[in-house]
């Protein structure tokens, strides 16, 4: 018997109940760091889903399980990142604003340094989009730039739960291939936020590809083929060519039944990051600095402290990040 009561009752983003870091107070971020410093950061983006569903499915996808996980965990949302990252073939979708990887990378580094120098210095980059290839290397830039400990990754929650992504079969709930705004996605929507999913509306289409079976996986790679989804460009029409709807697939055949079983695995898993990050690092605790970067550790000690408690801003490393 699953803990998580699903769907939830509603969002949290403008609730002062101890979830959103936006609600909260500096004093109130004070005393939070130290119970648990661990900061989940939904990525999402603003993205034509079909008639189906709203533009903002991704990013509600991320929100929803990162307020469910934090009640369980005391950890801090912070409010998403609304506009995303897209592949070539988003290109010219109405609906979809598209942010160029350049500039999501900028924005990406720059909420790390700035939550850092916060003090949450252990952070879960949750992704609910098709922008996987771009936020690691973001992670890394950071790194590369400041080399101050911290614990970040990136989490693709379609990543954690392959098997309950994938159809019948391969063992999965579905009818047909996960690809977008389709049957599996539109499942895992109506288990968070089925009020802003209608199915009813739904517009079929069929997924169309240039090349045969077996070379190219579909989203979240989750049956591993050998070339990625993000990784061709030229074997499958673009979607303001060939889906006019939006969608990508069945979305009529979506059900909450079928998105719930993977909804709640993933949340045990989150749940499970969450948990051993902060078993692992106790607030206020960060790697070994001998371990994770090649400065003096007499100079990163003043950025540990902060500029608030006699050291020094992450700023005064670089700015802009």
């Amino acid at each position: 018997m699953s803990k998580w009561n699903l769907p939830p009752k509603g969002g949290h983003m403008d609730i002062p109940d101890g979830i959103y870091l936006q609600t909260m107070s500096i004093t109130e971020i004070n005393e939070r760091l130290k119970k648990n410093d661990v900061i989940i950061v939904p990525i999402g983006s603003t993205e034509n889903h079909g008639p189906a569903a709203c533009i903002g499915e991704d990013t509600f996808l991320v929100t929803r399980m990162a307020e469910l996980v934090a009640q369980e965990t005391g950890c801090t949302v912070a409010q998403p990142i609304w506009y995303g990252s897209h592949p070539y073939h988003h290109l010219g979708m109405p609906g979809s604003i598209i942010v160029p990887e350049i500039i999501f990378k900028g924005m990406l580094r720059a909420v790390i340094a700035g939550l850092w120098n916060m003090g949450f210095r252990k952070q879960i980059l949750l992704n609910g989009h098709g922008q996987e290839y771009v936020i690691p290397s973001a992670i890394h830039e950071w790194a590369k730039i400041y080399q101050l400990p911290a614990v970040l990754c990136n989490v693709n929650w379609y990543h954690a739960i392959p098997e309950h992504c994938m159809d019948k079969e391969h063992g999965g709930p579905f009818e047909t291939p996960f690809i977008h705004a389709d049957e599996a996605e539109t499942s895992f929507s109506m288990t968070l936020f089925p009020e802003m999913i209608n199915v009813d509306k739904a517009a079929d289409n069929k997924p169309i590809g240039w090349m045969p079976e077996g070379h190219v996986d579909k989203a979240g790679n989750i049956y591993q083929k050998p070339i990625r989804w993000y990784g061709q460009v030229g074997f499958g029409p673009i979607e303001v060519s060939a889906y006019p709807e939006g969608n990508v697939g069945y979305p009529s055949k979506a059900t909450f039944e079928k998105g719930k079983p993977g909804m709640e695995a993933f949340l045990d898993y989150l749940e499970k990051l969450v948990n051993d990050i902060i078993k692992t690092f106790p607030p206020g605790k960060l790697p070994p600095v001998e371990g994770i970067t090649q400065r003096d550790p007499k100079e990163i000690e003043q950025y540990i402290k902060g500029p608030l408690n006699g050291g020094k801003s992450i700023y005064e490393l670089r700015y802009p990040p």
